[in-house]
């Protein structure tokens, strides 16, 4: 079975993207993923400071979410779009996971995973300026990106008040983004679990 890691790129309790990310959960779940959600308030990390690591390691929240980017074969990533770029506590969790440890190879957890991407804004772009960075740190740490992405505009007017997305055609094309990427993680690994 497919293992996806799902998790939105703000710590922001009504967060757009925190939304966004229930309707792709559900395309993977009909998919026949296995999905672990998490919300990166509960990881909290210090900024990336090497003399940090030096001294004092990896922090054990950046453990915790290596072991779960190890552990899983897909990324799910619904992020915000900060001044044209991420978020800096998305950049910030990268940052930590990509950490070497005593014997572990260079970026072991991100090899051979596929991420897919969402993204929700109250631009007119719909987060699509921060997902071609996004994209860009992803592929040069070995993470296979989808083609395929999607962003909803005008996201401060296309939830419901139980935070539902109301446009029907857009939540289809979300879960069909999300069973692409079951699809696509299946054909990568050549399924062997």
């Amino acid at each position: 079975m497919i293992k996806i890691l799902a998790f939105a790129g703000s710590t922001r309790t009504e967060s757009y993207n925190k939304k966004l990310l229930v309707t792709a959960i559900e395309g993977a779940r009909d998919a026949g993923a296995e999905v672990t959600v998490i919300d990166l308030k509960d990881y909290s990390l210090p900024i990336y400071d090497g003399d940090f690591e030096n001294k004092d390691g990896i922090p054990s929240n950046g453990k915790k979410l290596k072991k779960l980017f190890t552990e899983n074969h897909a990324l799910l990533l619904a992020l915000p779009e900060y001044n044209s770029s991420m978020s800096g506590v998305f950049k910030n969790t990268i940052d930590w996971v990509s950490r070497s440890e005593v014997g572990e190879a260079p970026l072991h957890c991100f090899v051979g995973k596929v991420a897919g991407l969402i993204s929700a804004s109250p631009g007119a772009l719909g987060g699509l300026r921060g997902l071609v960075h996004v994209r860009a740190m992803l592929e040069n740490i070995n993470i296979i990106v989808m083609p395929e992405q999607i962003c909803v505009p005008k996201a401060d007017d296309a939830f419901d008040e139980e935070g539902n997305l109301k446009n029907e055609i857009q939540k289809k094309s979300i879960k069909k983004l999300s069973s692409n990427l079951v699809d696509l993680t299946l054909r990568v690994r050549g399924f062997q679990g």
